[in-house]
């Protein structure tokens, strides 16, 4: 093979230094499977997102047009020398998108496409109904969509007991509470004397109709207002023409809230008007969106809306059913018979179903089986929304791409890895290159070339600790990567006895989502793992039904102001969505004395904006801008802390309102963000920056990392700030990184550590959503350590987990199961580690039973059970 030969097989990269990595050399081979491993923050995703995929979207923005040319320095490039032998790149990272709420799995997929078109084709009409086109049966289209709550589902309702909460009350005393306070609303009240209301008597010895068309009317009628004059004189007044101080535009109350609610600038008033509002099933379509034509065909009994809310696992079976012999038997006919089909009909329902079948092969190999069709995309965790593109691009078949990828196997149960892999595998015999970061060390072991960066995090990393195939990363001493591929190392705490608990949650006839009936105890005083398949119904007990129905059961008990939700609930968005939510159903008991806080640590996000941050989050952000306000120069300047803010106008770059960043849109590309061209990204304005704290401005200190921090600042508080941060794993992370460049799981540790920096107390219930997602095994072995040490202090630890070396240290086990959506929701197995690990009816079991031996439980799991 001559020189040139070679270069084609290898994408080479030379003087790479992107954020931490240290003029990084390297040669990684085309058409493999390549691993990027590492412990967190050692430059794993800079060198293969910052840098590789980088730099192919830079050279693709130059092929495109000179426009995109032109904006290419505002967009920016990698810090790198030099990469040959790249070629065209697909990023697929673990961030969410900004779809809209109409965006759904069976849009996002293509499916909804192909089945639209066989309900079209095959479905079953009304006698004398005529055909529909495939657009006919999508929400999204005005011919599709229901025309009454235009596709979504929901109307926005203002009933009357909420506009008029006390009809005792006259119009004067404030019987349309929904209606403006101040000018506004007396303008109002003034229109209704005019047009010849007793504002004076209560509201319900108003007749019926006008009581009706003062609170429901569209018209808009010009009223005269004559002002300082008593209801008498002001009909007198009308009556006799007389000229009136101004004419005022009436608005009746439930347009008024709707108005307001829908155009406000304001977002206190449109929160008032959202608290005269419901949400409620649109009467027309009872929530299913269609039009009823639509509605009125149906495919094996079932209509679209039926059909796409099934999980596809069932989806796929029911279609499965078209292909056989007998379905088509059954159909096979003339006209005047029932379900008869006519051959062009049964030919295109073959070659429909089986195209369907073929776009959710992938989808359910990936683990994704229990989600339906019409499932909105923002509801899915980021790991599945990228199982799930990555499933749409094993079925765009494109060939000689590289495919970048970010922890594919986040949110994956053992059992569903190995589909995974096989995707990955099909990807790469198909042509194409798949480079992915990841953590779970059977992902790794399936890659063809080990691409390990290190040693440490931080600065600490950003150096090629080995490149080449698996075994020869044996020899590679430093890598810390290698220590758990090979060397099996010993578990971070020595072997102990599971605790037992001093007391118990007891969960009774739990029903939400997939988990019916479902009755469950976990101890108090211990660390309980819940496992079981993805789609099982672990997020669902543990982040939804245990919280609620606890402080429901105990909210005598709980204090108040220190039981805390999820920061993101879709309630907290949107007031008017919380009658869209599901309820749980059941009972919770639990002894108060042991009980009296609820910690939820969630994977949402910490923040919606860049303005939210690490520091900012944690409350470090506080003492630093205090330290910066004592030094000479800012109270010679007088600059107080709020001076040394990033939102607030004194201190902030005027450009940019403090982000930071810019806007740049591409017209025929999604629009991107580039550093902000006056301050160059700092935030600030010059005068600010101007102050110094032992050498550096505001913008230096959020540009450091946790780790680099710790070692710079002397102050005691904001030491404890970072030692909760570093205790996690986030030694890397920078001070100021914007919330919306965090992933799930580091986001769910930047909370952990905010609460961790609390006093402890030994009655708090820490409830955990896989808290070692994203983290390298060595800093999970840091993580447990510290939910220990919270257990040993009196506190109880619940996490879903999918880490069978993390579960292994559990002193708790309630695996769910023994499928996905309908096929989970119960119970399998309860127990310690190693009687889970011997249960015959858990699909957990034998990938636990593995991670006991390798820690060297001492005999086999069946052994230490008996």
């Amino acid at each position: 093979m001559t020189a040139q030969e070679r270069d084609l097989d290898r994408v080479r990269v030379r003087g790479a230094r992107e954020h931490n990595l240290q003029g990084v050399d390297l040669d990684i081979p085309r058409d493999a499977l390549v691993a990027f491993t590492g412990v967190s923050g050692s430059g794993k995703s800079s060198l293969a997102f910052g840098t590789i995929y980088a730099e192919s979207q830079r050279r693709y923005f130059e092929s495109v047009a000179p426009y995109a040319r032109r904006l290419m320095h505002q967009v920016g490039s990698p810090d790198v020398d030099a990469i040959t032998g790249l070629p065209p790149a697909v990023a697929l990272p673990q961030q969410r998108s900004g779809g809209s709420a109409r965006s759904t799995v069976g849009s996002a997929t293509t499916i909804a496409n192909v089945v639209r078109m066989l309900y079209s084709r095959v479905g079953t009409y009304p006698e004398g109904a005529p055909m529909l086109l495939a657009e006919d049966f999508s929400t999204n289209t005005v011919q599709g969509a229901c025309p009454t709550c235009h596709g979504l589902g929901r109307v926005h309702d203002v009933p009357e007991r909420l506009m008029v909460p006390d009809d005792s009350l006259t119009i004067r005393e404030g019987a349309l509470a929904a209606w403006p306070t101040a000018w506004h609303g007396k303008q109002l009240r003034d229109s209704l004397i005019s047009l010849g209301y007793d504002i004076d008597i209560p509201w319900r010895e108003l007749t019926r109709e006008q009581r009706d068309w003062a609170l429901h009317t569209d018209e808009s009628p010009q009223v005269p207002v004559y002002t300082d004059r008593s209801p008498a004189e002001v009909q007198r007044a009308v009556a006799e023409g007389v000229e009136p101080r101004y004419m005022s535009t009436f608005l009746g109350v439930r347009r008024y809230v709707l108005s307001t609610f829908a155009g406000s600038k304001s977002a206190r008033m449109r929160e008032r008007a959202a608290s005269f509002m419901v949400s409620i099933a649109c009467p027309s379509c009872g929530g299913k969106r269609l039009k009823p034509e639509a509605l009125a065909v149906t495919f094996e009994g079932n209509d679209i809306v039926e059909l796409s809310a099934m999980p596809l696992d069932d989806v796929a079976a029911l279609l499965e059913q078209v292909l056989s012999p007998e379905w088509a038997a059954e159909h096979e006919g003339g006209e005047g018979r029932a379900g008869a089909l006519a051959p062009e009909q049964l030919l295109a329902a073959r070659r429909l179903v089986s195209e369907a079948l073929a776009r959710i092969a992938p989808i359910v190999d990936l683990g994704l089986g229990s989600l339906s069709l019409d499932r909105t995309t923002g509801s899915l965790s980021s790991g599945e929304l990228q199982r799930m593109r990555l499933a749409t691009q094993v079925l765009s078949q494109l060939f000689g791409v590289v495919f970048v990828l970010d922890e594919p196997s986040a949110g994956l149960h053992p059992a569903d890895t190995e589909p995974l892999l096989r995707i990955l595998a099909r990807l790469r015999d198909s042509g194409s290159t798949v480079y992915f970061v990841e953590h779970s060390l059977d992902v790794i072991r399936a890659a063809d070339w080990i691409v390990d960066i290190g040693p440490g995090a931080g600065a600490q990393g950003g150096t090629v600790v080995y490149s080449g195939p698996l075994d020869g990363l044996r020899g590679a001493e430093a890598s810390v990567t290698r220590r758990y591929l090979f060397d099996a190392p010993p578990p971070a705490r020595s072997p102990r006895t599971p605790r037992e608990g001093d007391g118990r949650i007891e969960l009774q006839g739990v029903t939400r989502h997939t988990i019916r009936d479902l009755s469950v105890a976990f101890p108090l005083g211990a660390l309980t793992a819940v496992t079981g398949v993805s789609g099982s119904g672990k997020s669902t007990l543990v982040a939804q039904a245990l919280p609620e129905l606890l402080q429901a059961s105990l909210a005598s008990e709980l204090d108040a102001d220190e039981a805390r939700a999820d920061e993101g609930s879709t309630a907290a968005d949107d007031p008017l969505a919380i009658a869209t939510e599901a309820s749980t159903t059941g009972s919770a008991r639990g002894p108060g004395e042991r009980l009296r806080r609820i910690v939820q640590v969630s994977q949402r996000p910490i923040g919606r904006t860049s303005r939210s941050n690490v520091a900012t989050y944690t409350g470090l952000f506080d003492r630093i801008r205090a330290l910066f306000a004592a030094t000479p120069e800012a109270r010679r300047r007088r600059y107080s802390a709020s001076r040394f803010s990033f939102n607030l106008p004194a201190g902030r770059c005027p450009t940019c309102k403090g982000e930071g960043t810019m806007e740049v849109e591409l017209l025929f590309l999604p629009t991107v963000h580039a550093p902000c061209t006056t301050c160059g990204g700092s935030r600030y304005n010059p005068e600010t920056l101007e102050v110094e704290l032992d050498g550096r401005t505001v913008a230096d200190v959020l540009a450091m990392s946790v780790a680099d921090a710790r070692e710079w600042f002397e102050d005691d508080d904001v030491h404890r700030h970072l030692d909760a941060l570093l205790d996690v794993g986030l030694g890397y992370v920078a001070l100021g990184q914007p919330a919306t460049e965090l992933s799930g799981g580091e986001a769910q540790r930047v909370k952990l550590a905010a609460e961790l920096r609390r006093g402890q107390r030994g009655d708090t219930l820490y409830l955990l959503d896989e808290p070692t997602s994203g983290l390298h095994p060595a800093d999970a072995d840091r993580l447990m350590t510290h939910l220990h040490h919270l257990v040993d202090g009196g506190s109880t630890v619940i996490m879903v987990e999918h880490d069978m070396r993390v579960v292994a240290e559990a002193d708790w086990v309630v695996d769910l199961g023994p499928g996905s959506g309908a096929a989970g929701g119960t119970v399998v197995a309860e127990g310690t580690p190693v009687q889970v690990a011997v249960s015959s009816a858990s699909r957990t079991a034998p990938y636990l039973a593995a991670a006991l031996r390798e820690a060297g439980s001492g005999g086999s799991p069946r052994q230490a059970a008996r």
